[in-house]
């Protein structure tokens, strides 16, 4: 029994497919890339909010703290206690 070849438009038909194959997996996998990125910052956006959401968690916990007020009186007022003193270094 003989065999038929493939004729020359059968070979560019078949060539056109794989080249069509080959663009479609490549457009595939920058799609992909960009899917995983965006995964990355979401997940990056879900560590942060936890992250802000536990400190929340620890300012209304220790609302009522003495130590705490006065650290932010201090840090964030530039308020002392009766009994503190300042030091003013003019070496520079």
């Amino acid at each position: 029994m003989k065999t038929k070849r493939a004729g020359f438009a059968t070979k560019i038909v078949i060539l056109v497919l794989l080249v069509a194959c080959a663009l479609a997996l490549l457009s595939l996998q920058t799609r992909l890339q960009q899917a995983q990125e965006e995964l990355d910052a979401a997940n990056q956006q879900v560590e942060d909010q936890i992250a802000r959401n536990d400190a929340l968690t620890d300012a209304i916990e220790n609302r009522d703290d003495p130590d705490r007020i006065g650290d932010i009186a201090r840090s964030q007022l530039d308020l002392l206690a009766p009994d503190e003193k300042v030091y003013v270094d003019i070496a520079d």
